[in-house]
């Protein structure tokens, strides 16, 4: 059975690679699933269908029996295509050998990351239901599996690297990357591949890996119907568009497109319910439901609230929160929330240190002593990463000389000014500039790669501070990535100010003949 552990596996870089090590991870069971299906297990009054009722309560425990029956029945080459199918295969004592391998946990005890993609696939299983199970009567069983394990393949990533799929998730949903550069980057392949694959090895529902191909090799069709999709004020029309594209109608019509629906209705309500993603996958709902757009809205919404009655847990997003807040809400991925303005002790700390810095005559003995007070200023605001540098005409470079939230290695790093023109630019003449998600691809292109990975995040402040007219120190600073507090931006602001001062001082006394401090 596969291992339990998953807390210091690295990254791979190749599909064979990301398939081998998700497909060796067990995923946990909520401990009171557990608990019920064990006893169920044992109770000769229980039919396959009250078990496997209670299996689907779980949806980690629906997609490790099917696996089970898939891979280790001999003979079969149809995957099972129900829950009781696979429990029939396996027999009541192999289902319970395979329940005791599996990792049963406390809610509390099982990663965030995973649990909030577990309820993305029940709330997708819902809108599947709601939106189509009732059309397709006699399709309802394909329907609701394929729905819950169409993100499947990404459960063991959520547990394994949960950090990739929030940093995914921040730049291409919520900042508008492309996805192909993100993915080439964090993952080494696309997640679309590594998905189908993983579905293919695990012989998921056929709906699944359909859906999948769909995505990959199909989405002109989708273009296409997108299109006729949008002319949803004139019904009359999008049924002659369509009947004018009899491989078009046949294409769209496929049962399987209704998981691949459902799940797109779900991931994109994880952004907004009036994002531009949510209202193609609401259009081509209608499309497919020859409803109006009014009408699919309304039953989205109400299966989104039968979801969040059902599964909505403490600590997790369910998006039935934002039909409660207004329309232009939207939500943030947990851990990029604005970062939280300085504390009451933080600020007078700042203050302390900026008066410091104002003193006259100067009571620094040497510059380095200065930086290290205006570090720590520019730290008391908020800042969680920071970088002081300096330039050196001989060597023509950018030198570290004071480092705050970055590992000690960094302190001997050097620039090349000339292969920059954004430091060139700063270093003319004193300028602030202000990375956000609007002007982060435009200048993080033109700044050195070390330091864009330094400053992971697409939130920072790079300030050129100058003596007398001449730029002498470079700062570039942020707060973990996240965006920034207006506080901290406006304290830090003001910190350069006093900076500024203390250089002109300590310069004015070193030209003097005065010694600092004295």
């Amino acid at each position: 059975m596969p291992s339990a552990s998953h807390t210091t596996l690295p990254r791979p870089r190749t599909l064979d690679a990301w398939v081998k090590q998700l497909d060796d991870l067990a995923l946990p069971v909520p401990q009171i699933n557990h608990t019920h299906v064990r006893a169920a297990l044992n109770d000769s009054r229980r039919s396959l269908r009250d078990i496997a009722d209670m299996m689907h309560e779980s949806p980690a425990l629906v997609l490790s029996v099917l696996r089970e029956a898939n891979q280790h029945t001999h003979g079969i080459t149809e995957p099972a295509e129900s829950l009781e199918v696979a429990l029939n295969r396996l027999g009541l004592s192999k289902t319970e050998m395979l329940l005791n391998r599996l990792p049963a946990k406390p809610l509390q005890e099982i990663p965030q990351a995973y649990r909030q993609l577990i309820l993305i696939s029940q709330h997708a299983t819902q809108q599947a239901n709601g939106l189509f199970a009732s059309r397709l009567a006699r399709l309802w069983q394909d329907i609701h599996l394929g729905s819950l394990l169409f993100l499947a393949p990404l459960w063991p990533m959520a547990l394994a690297h949960p950090k990739l799929l929030e940093e995914w998730e921040l730049r291409v949903i919520h900042q508008g990357e492309s996805s192909r550069t993100v993915e080439q980057e964090l993952f080494g392949v696309k997640l679309l591949d590594l998905c189908l694959a993983l579905a293919h090895a695990w012989r998921l529902p056929m709906w699944v890996t359909r859906g999948y191909t769909v995505l990959i090799e199909e989405r002109r069709e989708w273009v296409k119907a997108l299109r006729i999709a949008r002319e949803n004020h004139d019904p009359l029309q999008q049924q002659r568009d369509l009947d004018a594209n009899p491989d078009l109608q046949r294409w769209f019509n496929q049962p399987a497109n209704t998981v691949l629906m459902g799940n797109g209705l779900a991931l994109a309500a994880q952004q907004a319910w009036n994002s531009p993603h949510c209202l193609r996958w609401q259009l081509l709902s209608s499309l497919y439901l020859q409803q109006s757009l009014d009408d699919v809205q309304q039953q989205a919404h109400q299966n989104a609230a039968s979801s969040a009655r059902q599964h909505a847990a403490p600590g997790l997003w369910h998006p039935a929160e934002a039909l409660l807040w207004p329309w232009s809400f939207r939500r943030i991925p947990s851990g990029h929330e604005p970062a939280a303005a300085p504390s009451t002790e933080d600020l007078q700390r700042w203050r302390t240190l900026c008066a410091e810095l104002l003193v006259e005559p100067s009571p620094f003995n040497n510059a380095m002593g200065l930086l290290s007070t205006a570090r720590d200023a520019m730290v008391a605001v908020g800042m969680q990463r920071l970088m002081l540098l300096m330039p050196d005409k001989n060597t023509g470079t950018l030198r570290v000389h004071q480092m705050a939230g970055l590992g000690k290695e960094n302190a001997a790093l050097q620039f090349p000014i000339s292969q920059s023109k954004v430091l060139e630019r700063l270093l003319a003449q004193p300028t602030q500039l202000r990375l956000t998600p609007a002007n982060h691809a435009q200048f993080s292109a033109l700044l050195p790669p070390i330091l864009k990975t330094l400053f992971k995040g697409h939130h920072s402040l790079i300030r050129s501070l100058s003596c007398n007219g001449k730029v002498l120190i470079l700062a570039i600073a942020d707060q973990g990535g996240n965006p920034m507090s207006e506080v901290t931006v406006q304290a830090f602001g003001k910190t350069v100010q006093c900076i500024e001062r203390a250089l002109t001082n300590f310069t004015r006394q070193k030209s003097a003949g005065k010694p600092a401090g004295e």
